[in-house]
């Protein structure tokens, strides 16, 4: 069934003037900090108790926006999309590599096939918190994301051994022992290991009405090549400008035609960018990976 929106201008005349403008105004200070959770549920709560979707099929398309981009890509979003619950949080990961880096190298290299494995979460986690393993493969420009929820306990010891225990997931699902199966077999050819942290502060937006288009905006992409666990500070050396901010559109097909031409009018077009990737041309392979010890962190 094909959704279809007001135009924005009709929104536009809906909304107050008020509570249009203010909704615009807190914009780029939403940016500057990380979102406090409300009182009666954080993200630490959210992600530990909730169901999660361990699959994923889309097109993922990437823009780096200026920031006035950002603030005008804002206010026409206002009238089709809506933050969700975590409003401004910072996700952290580890990425998983070989020791001379061969997986990103070849990332880089655009094939046709590529496939990475990190360990995520959604803000700092503490004991007994959730994490998750991800493997994520991209074919043709379509991503496929497979990932099994861990406590912050078991995700240590994972990066210890680099190996699940299939039979414990086979107990959970079908789907959750592929899963850990196929992670494993990853570790058995490639004998990856953490390699790079990498930490951002994200809004999240989706479409009430079209609910498998989702718009996230990444600001203060952050690195390091220590400290390879995700309860610890959220420091590293800063990979983008301070005024850029990093969008993806997640959808599992076209555009809707209404932020298709928002992009237009506004000048953003897709690129092609990896925060992996680009942390590894940075400060790994044209500085060598001495750069990876002893660096000057900064918030």
């Amino acid at each position: 069934m094909q959704t279809h929106f007001l135009p924005f201008s009709v929104i536009q005349t809906v909304l107050s003037k008020a509570r249009y403008n203010s909704a615009i105004a807190g914009t780029a200070h939403r940016l500057e900090r990380p979102y406090t959770a409300r009182p009666h549920q954080s993200i630490r709560e959210a992600t530990h108790t909730s169901q999660y979707q361990d699959t994923f099929k889309r097109v993922e398309k990437k823009y780096l926006l200026r920031r006035e981009q950002y603030i005008e890509l804002r206010r026409a979003l206002d009238g089709h999309m809506v933050c969700d619950r975590f409003g401004l949080h910072t996700v952290c990961n580890v990425y998983f590599d070989t020791p001379d880096y061969a997986l990103i190298r070849r990332s880089l290299e655009k094939p046709v096939y590529k496939e990475k494995l990190r360990m995520r979460s959604y803000g700092v986690p503490g004991p007994g918190d959730q994490v998750f393993l991800e493997i994520k493969k991209k074919y043709k420009g379509v991503v496929y994301k497979r990932r099994v929820a861990l406590t912050l306990e078991e995700g240590a010891r994972f990066m210890r051994t680099c190996a699940l225990s299939e039979d414990d997931f086979r107990l959970r699902s079908a789907v959750e022992g592929q899963i850990a199966r196929e992670i494993n077999w990853f570790e058995r050819i490639h004998c990856a290991r953490p390699r790079a942290y990498i930490a951002y502060d994200r809004v999240a937006l989706f479409a009430p009405d079209t609910p498998d288009l989702r718009v996230t905006f990444d600001s203060a992409i952050r690195w390091r090549g220590d400290r390879l666990w995700l309860d610890s500070p959220t420091l590293g050396k800063s990979v983008l400008p301070e005024d850029r901010v990093l969008m993806e559109i997640k959808i599992p097909g076209a555009l809707p035609l209404w932020l298709s031409h928002e992009l237009t009018r506004l000048g953003i077009f897709p690129t092609t960018f990896s925060k992996y990737g680009a942390c590894y041309r940075r400060f790994i392979a044209d500085k060598g990976a001495a750069l990876m010890k002893g660096c000057d962190y900064s918030a």
